[in-house]
């Protein structure tokens, strides 16, 4: 197929600039054990195994006419194997995504939530799915605090049912094969069941996760004989089969994604939160029956004749992605380069302004009114740029009065997000283009297992609180609401066709990993890999965080002599991409264990 050429973008900057970011974006990030051979995950087909060798060392994979990239490389083989034979990037996804609930189950599946972004090479638009889980109706305002009206501790509120909202990715795999597939809906599931059946390799990041979170898996019995067989924990090369998964699968294969909502699948998921020993939950079978995918607008923002699309609410991602570009739209970040830390004080200080608005505004529009066009409204967001021109860090940051048709006087949000999740990014021969964010929020969400899959705790993305000094906050506990997310699957365009289809894992740290992302590949001139591998910087709140152990720290003296507090730590991200010019390049993240593959 011939893709739209992009204009080109080069590396020209690494010579220019001499040591730095630039030249460091292949070896400052050691990939995962995972990525250093093949016996990680079992047999690889050579293709994948070939993949893998890419990513160590820091270079892109190309293909002629379809790709794909996602978190590990036996999903990656099923979506390949659907492309191969002429499916769609949606047919591809659901594979994929049938995949990653069995051998990545601690980051999404079928007991989670997701988003979707999709281009549509037949009529050059974009279209959103909002797969996000919902609030059960029998949920109150105070749910997650104590007797006292104070907020319960985070694991308090999260181990257990009463964290567990109405999961939406069956129905998003199967609204998005209704939309845009065209393989046989039961085909799609064939390597997830004869996995799950047969046995799979444990991964590196599974095993460790699992040993990391001992004490919260062995709470449920259910959950602990997965994790624990014989009271051991599952190890790296270990072979697990889940038959209980398969079963499920075959049933999801068989009827549809209906089945899950209800009858004995809806039932065996509602009796587990509801009995989940010490802190039941209050999800019903009419929470199930009643769940749907909403198709909603894409929010959209211009970015050096770049644009760049993705979810909106309930999501927060796209908006705060587009409200930091926006911000830094007028300021010459590829003359400054990825190693000035002039660059970096105008990206942190534009994401703190971003997440100022973001803690205020952004909620579930169908439940709480917000200025969604304001704030990415190019004079509100030049008018935002403004408090840059400094030269250091602001001292202090909040939130902006974007136009808006509706007076409400809000608080701002308190809720966490922590790292999880996982991305998967497609582009399939047609030219049409996926990308989906996929989760169950914390690793091993709920900690809940059920029927093979685990089950969320998205609705501790909710705000805890529901008032602050006698305001509402808008991102508060609602019966049928979705909560806030900061996922952000992307699509950027140029002149109406694509160029870039990514994202990533990482809680509220995900807005920052994908801004950077954007700034790297467009103003940087990194290809896909040097882009998804470069050392992170991320600011949300104050405090600059830098990548530890990477090149990213060399700039840790000069942002603390610019005002920012500093702090090293481990930023897992989990950045899947394609690039579409001449060729299809793919970037997987070596930071996780997932490939890019195409041909």
């Amino acid at each position: 197929m011939n893709f739209h050429l992009r204009t080109a973008l080069t590396v020209l900057l690494v010579a220019a600039t001499g040591p730095g970011l630039a030249q460091q974006v292949t070896d400052s990030v050691a990939p995962e054990a995972a990525t250093e051979g093949t016996t990680a995950f079992g047999a690889l087909s050579e293709a994948a195994a070939a993949s893998l060798s890419a990513k160590d060392a820091g270079t892109p994979v190309e293909a002629q006419d379809w790709m794909v990239a996602a978190a590990n490389p036996l999903a990656v083989e099923a979506g390949a194997r659907v492309l191969r034979e002429g499916g769609t990037a949606a047919d591809a996804m659901v594979a994929v995504q049938a995949v990653l609930g069995l051998v990545e189950p601690q980051s999404s599946g079928l007991g989670g939530g997701a988003f979707l972004v999709w281009y549509d090479a037949n009529s050059g638009e974009v279209t959103t799915l909002d797969g996000r889980e919902t609030a059960p109706l029998e949920a109150t305002p105070t749910l997650f605090q104590t007797e006292d009206g104070e907020p319960l501790g985070f694991f308090d509120a999260v181990v257990g049912g009463r964290s567990v909202g109405t999961p939406g990715t069956p129905a998003l795999m199967q609204a998005a094969h209704d939309k845009w597939g065209q393989s046989d809906w039961a085909g799609l599931f064939a390597e997830a069941i004869e996995l799950a059946e047969g046995g799979f390799t444990v991964s590196p990041r599974l095993a460790g996760m699992v040993a990391g979170d001992a004490d919260r898996l062995g709470r449920f019995r259910a959950t602990q004989e997965y994790f624990f067989p014989g009271g051991t924990a599952i190890a790296e090369g270990d072979t697990l089969t889940n038959a209980a998964y398969a079963n499920t699968l075959r049933l999801i294969a068989a009827e549809g994604a209906d089945v899950f909502y209800t009858g004995p699948i809806a039932s065996d998921i509602v009796a587990t939160v509801r009995t989940a020993a010490g802190n039941p939950g209050v999800l019903s079978r009419s929470d199930l029956a009643l769940y749907e995918v909403k198709e909603r607008e894409p929010v959209c923002v211009t970015y050096r004749a770049h644009d760049v699309c993705g979810m909106g609410p309930p999501s927060s991602g796209a908006l705060t992605v587009g409200q930091i570009l926006g911000m830094l739209e007028s300021y010459d970040l590829a003359a400054l380069g990825p190693d000035s830390a002039e660059a970096w004080r105008l990206i942190g200080d534009a994401s703190r302004l971003a997440f100022a608005d973001r803690g205020l505004y952004m909620a579930d529009t169908d439940y709480v009114p917000m200025p969604t066009q304001g704030l990415v409204a190019p004079a509100y967001l030049a008018e935002r740029a403004q408090l840059l021109q400094g030269d250091d860090a602001l001292p202090e940051v909040s939130a902006g009065s974007p136009e808006w048709d509706h007076a409400m006087q809000l608080a701002p949000d308190e809720s966490l997000e922590l790292p999880s999740t996982s991305h998967i990014s497609i582009v399939d021969s047609y030219g049409n283009a996926l990308s989906m964010t996929t989760t169950i929020e914390n690793g091993f969400g709920s900690r809940l297992f059920v029927r093979g899959f685990l089950l969320n705790n998205e609705l501790t993305d909710f705000s805890f609180r529901t008032h602050a000094d006698g305001r509402p906050i808008a991102n508060r506990l609602e019966p049928g609401k979705r909560p806030r997310s900061s996922m952000a699957p992307t699509i950027v365009l140029r002149d109406g066709m694509p160029t870039l289809v990514f994202g990533s894992p990482g809680g509220s740290r995900i807005i920052g990993y994908v801004a950077k992302t954007i700034i790297a590949h467009v103003d940087w001139g990194m290809d896909v890999q040097q882009a998804v591998a470069m050392p992170h910087l991320v600011n949300r709140f104050g405090t600059y965080d830098v990548e530890e152990d990477t090149s990213a720290t060399d700039l840790a003296p000069a942002l603390t002599e610019l005002g920012f507090e500093v702090g090293a730590r481990a930023l897992t991200s989990g950045l899947h991409a394609i690039a579409i010019g001449e060729t299809l390049t793919g970037g997987a993240d070596p930071r996780r264990e997932g490939i890019a593959l195409g041909e």
